[in-house]
């Protein structure tokens, strides 16, 4: 069985109740990481996993409040004989490493070794045996992926969107999905307050509307801004005024079955 891990549901801007958002797949003995913001070992130890087991880091773009993390989590488990996969695009990628040669971290005493896989937009790659995943280049910033998870043995399908404005390609992925994990940094009157917030992120009256239309089955909206004054109420009434569907407003730690 598959479970997903809300380890931050929050913006750039953390708050008491939220961190930056990042994800966790727990499936078998593997951990896959979406994101890696900061605390991360310790998080990890708070959901009784094991830090050694993780397997797979998946970074969906180089802003920090995504990746700033990660110098650490190689440094806390430098002692370690770990490999770990981390999957991104071209230019996360050559982030990611330049990011941890400015800490030493990838010489040779670091045990823990950092395999890097760069990916372009489309491409299908196998995490386990039983899961697949395509990468889906998303306009927030040149070096933006979402992931398109297949969870095979659990006949689910799944959508990370990682940080976006409303982008209706990747929309035309997900007629009928199972869950779409979506930005929904705020609701939309702050979006006419701020016009340029449009260019990169996504509204709840928006969010809820398109996936109405695409029919998904189960909405979770994430990434909310911490510097702005508003409820998750008006979030979750915003959505519901065109979505349907089962709506979760997920809290750091929340766990969900796949």
């Amino acid at each position: 069985m598959a479970e997903m891990f809300f380890m931050g549901t929050g913006g750039s801007v953390a708050t008491k109740e939220r961190d930056n958002t990042s994800l966790l797949f727990s499936q078998a003995e593997s951990l896959i990481l979406i994101d890696c913001p900061g605390s991360v070992i310790q998080k990890i130890k708070k959901l009784d996993f094991t830090p050694q087991h993780l397997s797979t880091i998946l970074v969906t773009h180089i802003h920090p409040d995504h990746i700033y993390g990660l110098p650490s989590l190689v440094h806390s488990l430098m002692l370690d004989e770990c490999l770990i996969n981390l999957y991104g695009s071209e230019e996360t990628i050559i982030f990611c490493q330049q990011l941890l040669d400015l800490f030493h971290l990838r010489e040779e005493k670091i045990k823990t070794k950092i395999n890097f896989i760069t990916l372009k937009d489309g491409q299908l790659f196998t995490l386990t045996p039983s899961l697949q995943v395509m990468a889906v280049k998303v306009p927030h910033h040149p070096s933006s992926l979402a992931f398109y998870f297949n969870f095979v043995k659990e006949n689910k399908k799944l959508i990370y969107s990682g940080d976006t404005p409303l982008y209706p390609p990747l929309f035309d992925l997900v007629n009928d999905l199972d869950c779409l994990v979506h930005d929904c940094s705020a609701p939309s009157r702050f979006f006419k307050e701020y016009p340029s917030l449009y260019e990169m992120h996504t509204h709840s009256l928006q969010l809820g509307k398109f996936a109405q239309e695409a029919r998904i089955k189960c909405l979770i909206p994430c990434h909310f801004f911490g510097e702005l004054d508003f409820s998750l109420l008006e979030i979750e009434k915003e959505i519901k005024q065109n979505y349907k569907g089962e709506l979760i407003i997920p809290t750091d730690f929340q766990r969900i079955k796949i």
